[in-house]
């Protein structure tokens, strides 16, 4: 028990995201802390000050302008110290058949920027001076001011775009002297609302974002509470034999079909938008494997007299701590790394798990004391896999 509660204290701290509680208002700030039309040259001089801007992803803010000749002027903003920082625009949110501008200092300090067509994922997909934007006369720039580097350019779109699913992303590697882009650090897709485009705020939302919502509530509904609360059941409720029997079992099942759905709408938006996640995804994996195999464990229960239940018994219960705990790591990384730039998702499994581990510290006391959580004499019904008085407790 102390170990259990050992690892929510850890994943609770770890929810905190300490060095990130300035994150939001120092990237709004970034909107208002310089002039551009101070440091770039014109036409963008002349209208970048006026531009709506909106705060994206990490660093990156954008903005931009339309004419009624559906020209837009575009300015995409970072942090930055070395590599590249891109902008690409995609018709489905994929990286896969975008167009991207890409700019970086060289370490001579010289500005680039180019068009990139992405056939693949490959390096050599990526294309160089290649793509489906329409770029106008007035050349790109890139300008580095301060820590932030900036790309502008204008580009005109046979209609007045839509919403449009942008891509950006970023590596602190070089290109190569062809202009052959390194693999990038991070990236995300975000949608934008460029129909806005004349002064009004932005509309901004993550890509698939039914998806990702979908997917986070049933992780929270399975790994984050019906889980959490059968474990809790079936270690304090033992006095209120067979209830808390049939209270794990359901309640158990149940979470293993909503974390089910959380693991396959996952798979689902992991192949739309491609995020590079490897840890979320890989616990996610590891979590569906021992969710599994938890479920399979049931089936092949041993009796009560039998030697190996006692192995059985130190098998179920450390799984099922071991899933609890990568459960909710798994969920504190999927919010932060879903860069929503809301609070919501936060504060909603933050009161989840801080009302599971005051439960389990309040339960623990009342246990030990030795008024509730004592098995009774009491034999499962007949129709049970295994005719036995105890199962699982986390």
């Amino acid at each position: 028990m102390r170990t259990l509660l050992g690892f929510y204290i850890l994943c609770f701290l770890l929810g905190q995201d300490l060095p990130f509680l300035l994150a939001d208002d120092v990237t709004q700030n970034l909107c208002f802390a310089t002039r551009l039309s101070d440091f770039l040259p014109p036409p963008y001089s002349n209208i970048s000050d006026s531009m709506p801007c909106t705060p994206l992803w990490n660093t990156f803010v954008l903005r931009y302008s339309e004419n009624r000749d559906n020209v837009m002027t575009i300015i995409v903003s970072a942090l930055y110290t070395t590599g590249w920082v891109g902008v690409g625009f995609s018709k489905d949110g994929r990286m896969v058949g975008s167009s991207a501008m890409v700019g970086w200092i060289t370490k001579k300090g010289h500005a680039k920027i180019k068009q990139y067509y992405l056939q693949g994922t490959e390096r050599d997909q990526v294309v160089p001076d290649q793509g489906e934007l329409q770029l106008q006369k007035v050349p790109p720039v890139v300008a580095l001011h301060g820590a932030m580097i900036y790309l502008a350019f204008q580009v005109k779109f046979s209609v007045k775009l839509p919403r449009r699913a942008v891509i950006l992303a970023f590596s602190t590697a070089y290109p190569s002297k062809l202009g052959r882009l390194s693999k990038h650090d991070d990236k995300t897709t975000v949608i934008v609302d460029f129909s806005k485009a004349n002064g009004v705020t932005t509309s901004i939302e993550t890509p698939a974002s039914t998806e990702k919502t979908k997917h986070g509530v049933m992780a929270i509904l399975g790994w984050g509470f019906l889980l959490p609360l059968g474990a809790i059941l079936a270690r304090y409720l033992r006095h209120r034999d067979p209830l808390w029997y049939y209270l794990h079992i359901g309640i158990q099942f149940t979470g293993f079909i909503f974390g089910l759905a959380a693991v396959i709408l996952g798979i689902r938006l992991y192949n739309r938008i491609q995020p590079d996640i490897p840890a979320h995804r890989g616990i996610g994996i590891f979590l569906l494997i021992l969710s599994i195999l938890q479920v399979l464990a049931f089936f092949a229960r041993p009796h009560k007299e039998t030697k190996m239940r006692r192995y059985w018994n130190w098998y179920h219960h450390w799984i099922g701590r071991i899933s609890l705990f990568f459960g909710a790591v798994n969920i504190l990384l999927g919010i932060r790394m879903a860069n929503s730039g809301e609070d919501g998702w936060k504060i909603g499994y933050g009161f989840v798990l801080a009302v599971t581990l005051l439960a389990f510290l309040v339960l623990e006391i009342f246990r030990i004391r030795g008024s509730i959580g004592s098995p009774s004499s009491h034999t499962p019904p007949s129709f049970e896999t295994h005719q036995s008085s105890t199962s699982s407790s986390v």
